[in-house]
C-alpha cells in the first residue's frame, strides 16, 4: 500500500488517480476535508496532522512507499513560521514515521528553490544553469520559502543516513489544471482576466504529468536512493508564457512591462499595507524580484536516469486551458469542483 500526503495540492491531485489507475492501493492523509478527486471513493483517507509523528506511524502501518507532497508555498512575511512548521517540522515527522517502518521507501517533493545557485562568470549574459550540484550558500539571503524547502531536504538526508531509502524531486513551476486560486495555476487566472502588466524575466516550468511520471518511476521502479532530481522542461520569458495562455483563452495578453524600480515601490507599499491591515500582500519583495536574474534549471540527470522526455510548453498550456475553461464563468469567478 502507498501513503500520500498533500492530496489536495496540484501534484497530489494528479498523483493519487495515477496510482489508482495502475492498480496500487492508496492511503492518503487529509487535515480538515477529504479532497474531491475522481477516485476519492477508491482511496483510504486518514485524518491527521502532518507534524503528529505518532499518528503518522499509525497511518503508515502496512505501507511500502510514501509520497510526501504536502507543503506550504508562500512568500508572505506572515507565513514564515507556518513555512517552518509545515515544510520542515512536517517533513521531519514524515521521515521519523518512515524510519519506524522498516523497508519503507520515500519520495519527497522539494523545489528548485532549495537548490541554491551557481556563480556566473563575470561579464556573462547567459542564464545561470542550476542543477543538482548547486550548493546552498549559507551566507546569502534566501526567501523564507526556499529556506524551508532546503531545511526539509536536510531532514530527508538525515533519514538517509539513518537507513531510509529516499529520493527527492525538485520541480520548477508546476503547471496543471488545478484550483486557479492556488499556486502556479494563478498564472492562468492572470492571463484569463486580461491584466495589462507583466514583469520582465524568465519562468522555469514543468508539466504536472511529467512530475508524476518521474516520481512514480524513480520511487516504484528503481532502487535509487540518496539522490535528488531536478524536474524542469525549460525556461520561457514570463511575457511569452502569459501571451500563450491568453491566446489559448481568446483573451488579450499583458502588454506593459513593469520596470524594476516600479516593482520595488509596489512591494514596499504592499508591505506597509499588510502591516497596517494584517492582509497578505499582493506582491512581496521576493515575488517582485523573482525572475530578475536569468536562471535555467538543468534536468539532464533525470533524463539520463529514467529516460524522461518533457512535454513541450505549448502542449502543456493547451491542456491546462482546456481543463480550466469549463470552470470559468463569464464573471471571472471560478467554480472549483
Amino acid at each position: 500500500m502507498i501513503f500520500v500526503t498533500g492530496g489536495s495540492g496540484l501534484i497530489g491531485r494528479f498523483l493519487i488517480p495515477a496510482l489508482v489507475a495502475q492498480g496500487y492501493a492508496v492511503r492518503a492523509l487529509y487535515r480538515t476535508r477529504i479532497p474531491q478527486l475522481p477516485v476519492t471513493g477508491k482511496v483510504e483517507w486518514v485524518e491527521g496532522d502532518l507534524r503528529d509523528t505518532l499518528a503518522l506511524q499509525a497511518a503508515m502501518l502496512g505501507i511500502t512507499h510514501v509520497f510526501h507532497c504536502a507543503g506550504l508555498v508562500s512568500y508572505a512575511p506572515q507565513d514564515e513560521d507556518a513555512l517552518l512548521q509545515t515544510n520542515v517540522e512536517g517533513t521531519a515527522a514524515i521521515v521519523d514515521a518512515c524510519l519506524a517502518q522498516p523497508g519503507v521507501r520515500l519520495c519527497y517533493v522539494s523545489s528548485v528553490a532549495a537548490l541554491g545557485t551557481l556563480v556566473k562568470q563575470a561579464g556573462s549574459t547567459a542564464p545561470a544553469l542550476v542543477d543538482e550540484q548547486a550548493k546552498w550558500d549559507l551566507g546569502a539571503e534566501h526567501p523564507a520559502y526556499a529556506t524551508s524547502k532546503y531545511l526539509g531536504e536536510l531532514e530527508v538526508w538525515r533519514g538517509v543516513t539513518e537507513g531510509l531509502a529516499a529520493v527527492m524531486v525538485n520541480p520548477s513551476v508546476v503547471l496543471g489544471p488545478g484550483d486557479w486560486n492556488r499556486s502556479s495555476t494563478r498564472l492562468f487566472r492572470y492571463a484569463y482576466q486580461e491584466h495589462a502588466f507583466y514583469t520582465p524575466g524568465n519562468l522555469n516550468v514543468v508539466d504536472v504529468r511529467d512530475v508524476i511520471e518521474a516520481m512514480m518511476t524513480l520511487t516504484l521502479h528503481t532502487t535509487i536512493s540518496g539522490e535528488r532530481f531536478v524536474l524542469s522542461a525549460g525556461a520561457v520569458p514570463l511575457a511569452d508564457f502569459l501571451g500563450q495562455a491568453a491566446a489559448c483563452f481568446g483573451k488579450k495578453p499583458p502588454s506593459v512591462a513593469v520596470p524594476n524600480w516600479a516593482a520595488e515601490v509596489i512591494w514596499r507599499l504592499e508591505h506597509g499595507r499588510s502591516l497596517l491591515t494584517g492582509a497578505r500582500p499582493l506582491i512581496t519583495r521576493d515575488t517582485a524580484r523573482a525572475g530578475r536574474h536569468p536562471v535555467e534549471y538543468g534536468a539532464g540527470k533525470v533524463q539520463q536516469a529514467i529516460g524522461l522526455t518533457f512535454r513541450p510548453l505549448a502542449e502543456t498550456i493547451q491542456w491546462c486551458c482546456a481543463g480550466l475553461r469549463p470552470n470559468y464563468p463569464a464573471s471571472g469567478a471560478v467554480v472549483v469542483p
